[in-house]
């Protein structure tokens, strides 16, 4: 026997003739109370950020953007001015695109440019663009930046997250009037709640549209030109999803006619009925129900997970920072 063997203590022995191992008693790594509970007021600070500061910026419209509907009207009715022939039963076509970017200086605005295009089987009928700068919490037009102050305190297709407002002014832009739009019902869109606003638009002269038309055309029995302008009147139908102001479908009924300035003779210039694109429709569903779902997780459940989470691993570091210290004295 070695003397190691000689001097080595005896370990304890059980009932069953077993050596028990001695316990040996952990300790809780050194910092890990300090780590846990800085990783819980982490949570619990971010838990209080969400609603205070990242919704109030999510409930503002994007600073920078680009949207572009197309609506279609396969069997409408316009003038085809290039030889005055009525063309009836065709497809008309009207593509509006919507960009926006940013205004230097003023974070709170938007500059807004839209152009509506729209086309027969033949050719251009209508093209308009215009610009405005757009107030981003309220939607409405602010005269600004050098920009034409038309329709200013009005909205112009645009809706600010969580709009609730029953009507409001919305500035047409071709007859520089504000129609009041109206919130017309709710309607359930593959399980996702909008509103749907309509605005109607009497007939109304547009300005600066007058021009020379041969006397043929508005059915006057004489030769020459006489001097006529365009009238328009519409019904627009936009549906909202009102928690992230997403348009996920538009519709607009629309006749437009040239009238003479110096009789009751009129011509009719376009009578479509216009609706957006199916794939479009379900593209901006999609898109609106992401941004619902983002919105509920930064001003509902967010905050309540993380407060949750932080409030637990603060306790949790501070019983284990009491445990090391017990373990070093």
């Amino acid at each position: 026997m070695t003397r190691a063997e000689d001097t080595a203590e005896p370990q304890p022995v059980d009932q069953t003739g077993e050596e028990r191992q001695p316990t040996v008693r952990r300790r809780p790594p050194r910092g890990a109370g300090l780590l846990t509970t800085m990783l819980g007021a982490f949570c619990l600070t971010a838990a209080l950020l969400l609603p205070l500061v990242v919704a109030p910026r999510l409930a503002l419209l994007p600073a920078e953007f680009h949207y572009t509907w197309t609506l279609l009207d396969p069997h409408a009715t316009y003038l085809d001015t290039a030889h005055w022939q009525t063309r009836e039963n065709v497809e008309v076509k009207q593509t509006v695109s919507t960009r926006g970017t940013p205004v230097p200086g003023a974070p709170g605005l938007v500059a807004v440019a839209t152009t509506i295009d729209t086309h027969g089987p033949l050719g251009a009928i209508g093209f308009l663009e215009y610009q405005r700068v757009v107030d981003r919490a309220s939607g409405r037009i602010v005269d600004c930046c050098g920009t034409s102050g038309a329709g200013s305190g009005a909205r112009t297709g645009l809706w600010p997250p969580g709009t609730a407002e029953a009507a409001f002014a919305f500035h047409d832009p071709e007859t520089h009037a504000a129609p009041v739009m109206r919130l017309d019902g709710i309607e359930d869109r593959d399980g996702l709640t909008v509103h749907r606003y309509r605005q109607e638009i009497p007939p109304t002269r547009v300005p600066g549209s007058v021009r020379d038309v041969p006397a043929a055309a508005l059915g006057l029995d004489r030769k020459g030109t006489v001097r006529a302008e365009r009238w328009v009147e519409a019904v627009r139908v936009y549906w909202v999803e009102p928690s992230s102001g997403q348009v996920v479908d538009l519709a607009e009924q629309r006749r437009e006619t040239l009238r003479a300035l110096d009789s009751d003779h009129e011509r009719l210039l376009l009578d479509a009925d216009l609706e957006a694109v199916p794939s479009q429709v379900s593209r901006a569903r999609h898109l609106a129900d992401t941004q619902v779902r983002l919105l509920r997780a930064v001003q509902e459940w967010g905050p309540l997970v993380l407060g949750v989470c932080g409030a637990v691993l603060v306790a949790s570091g501070m019983l284990l920072a009491r445990r090391a210290a017990r373990a070093t004295s």
